[in-house]
């Protein structure tokens, strides 16, 4: 079993839907990272007028003031002032791992600072220490982080740097304000595709590619319909039913291939037409004379044995002479009815009793079903004329239903068809080998079983030929349970 199907409509629709799938995918990812920079630049763009704001302010303050001012501007703008001489906040920078230079000096006392809305001073897990250092994922921030200070550096001018601590989720900026520096430590930012996912967006999404798949579905399915029509008419044609032209619209290549279709059908069945009206016309011009000499036979003064016999050869001709008419005769324009086939097959059969000749009947009451009786009639003639001329008596014709289909059979007790000629026979103006001739010795036309097997694909059935147990041969019409041909 293989994942890719066989079918053009199949192969249409995966592809289509995998296309689909990828342009959503990239829509998303695009999306996501047009998101992550329009919330740096948002978050960028705040900082940088905060850190306008706070410069300003911190532009009046003395070292005599910065014990009652920096807890107020820290609580009023939620952030973390920490005098730059006092201490330097450890952390990452773009350029690597900075560590704070009171680290250094285990016998100072713990380095100062001022937290947001605490009104207090100390570390506050200001060293986070070396398990902060810039690797793995976090090494993922740094172009970030170096496009930030850039930003920082052309709004508010040299001296800008930039300090991220991970574990505390704090960024710190180093912020020159009139003589002094500052380190002003903001929040970080929820990242972008953690708890701040854009579901509403995702759920957009989907849905959009839920229409998209039905959307190709449906297109893969217009486009495929030309192509069923195509092989549904070229299944008709093989089995000699009328076809009308194909539409030559639609996309370029469908109405080209409908369009050379169309010729092929135009030209096989003025070819249909050209062979029905010559053999139609051989077979009429041939039937006169024969008549004439059939005439002139009764009336000479031959012996009853050469008379008799001249009197059979033209009766074999004749009796060719319409197997050519009912060969070209076309089938398609016939009506078509519902009719019962036991009817039929009986009536067919009561002729035959009726000139003495053993054929025999048996009904299976088939449903009623749409077929031409002129067609069925003509199609049980031959194979009952085919079992007595080429088998032997009794002739058994059946009827029955299987499977809701209706079976039609007529079994002889001859000498059998070798498997190998089943299909030979089929074909017109084939005759049998020596193996099933006839009694009387004449040769037939070879088209009796040729217009059985027409008749029975007009109809969207089937014929076969199959050995009967005990001896002979057993001819079986199959037709649908839909026939309506």
């Amino acid at each position: 079993m293989t994942l890719w199907p066989r079918s053009l409509f199949g192969r249409l629709a995966l592809l289509l839907v995998g296309a689909l799938a990828l342009a959503i995918a990239a829509t998303i990812l695009v999306f996501r990272q047009d998101r992550a920079a329009l919330l740096l630049r948002h978050f960028g763009d705040t900082k940088i007028v905060q850190l306008q704001g706070l410069r300003a302010a911190l532009e009046d303050v003395t070292p005599a003031t910065r014990g009652e001012l920096l807890p107020h501007l820290a609580d009023r703008n939620r952030v973390r002032i920490l005098p730059a001489d006092e201490r330097d906040p450890p952390g990452f920078t773009s350029s690597g791992w900075r560590g704070s230079r009171a680290s250094s000096r285990p016998a100072s006392p713990a380095p100062l600072g001022y937290g947001a809305g605490t009104g207090r001073r100390g570390n506050a897990r200001d060293a986070d220490g070396d398990a902060d250092n810039a690797s793995g994922p976090l090494a993922t921030f740094l172009p970030v982080l170096a496009q930030l200070e850039a930003r920082f550096t052309d709004a508010l001018g040299p001296g800008i740097e930039m300090r991220v601590q991970p574990r505390s989720q704090l960024l710190w900026v180093r912020l020159p304000a009139g003589s002094d520096v500052y380190w002003i430590g903001f929040a970080l930012p929820a990242r972008p595709g953690g708890e701040s996912e854009p579901w509403r967006a995702v759920a957009i999404s989907l849905t959009l590619a839920g229409a998209l798949v039905i959307a190709a579905f449906f297109f893969a399915g217009y486009l495929g319909r030309p192509l069923r029509d195509l092989q549904s008419a070229v299944g008709r044609v093989g089995r000699g039913q009328h076809v009308a032209p194909l539409p030559e619209s639609g996309p370029s290549e469908i109405a080209a291939v409908n369009r050379g279709f169309n010729t092929m059908l135009a030209n096989l069945q003025q070819s249909e037409r050209d062979r029905a009206l010559l053999l139609a016309g051989v077979s009429h011009d041939l039937r006169t004379p024969l008549a004439r000499l059939r005439l002139g036979i009764e009336l000479a003064n031959a012996d009853p044995a050469t008379r008799q016999g001249m009197v059979a050869d033209i009766e074999e001709m004749d009796r060719v002479i319409g197997q050519f008419l009912d060969f070209a005769r076309g089938e398609q324009a016939a009506d078509v009815q519902v009719q019962d086939l036991d009817a039929l097959a009986g009536n067919v059969v009561e002729r035959y009793a009726n000139n003495g000749r053993e054929v025999r009947f048996s009904g299976g009451s088939p449903s009623p079903r749409k077929v031409r009786p002129t067609a069925i009639k003509r199609l049980l003639a031959n194979l009952i004329d085919n079992a007595l001329a080429y088998g032997a008596p009794p002739v058994e014709v059946r009827t029955a239903e299987r499977n809701g289909e209706a079976v039609i059979e007529v079994a002889d007790r001859g000498r059998g068809i070798p498997p190998a000629d089943v299909e030979r026979l089929k074909q017109p103006f084939t005759r049998a080998s020596d193996s099933r001739a006839r009694e009387d010795g004449a040769a037939g036309a070879g088209l009796g079983l040729a217009i059985v097997d027409r008749i029975a694909r007009l109809h969207g059935g089937r014929f076969d030929l199959v050995p009967r147990d005990g001896g002979g041969t057993i001819a079986r019409v199959v037709l649908p349970a839909d026939a309506s041909a």
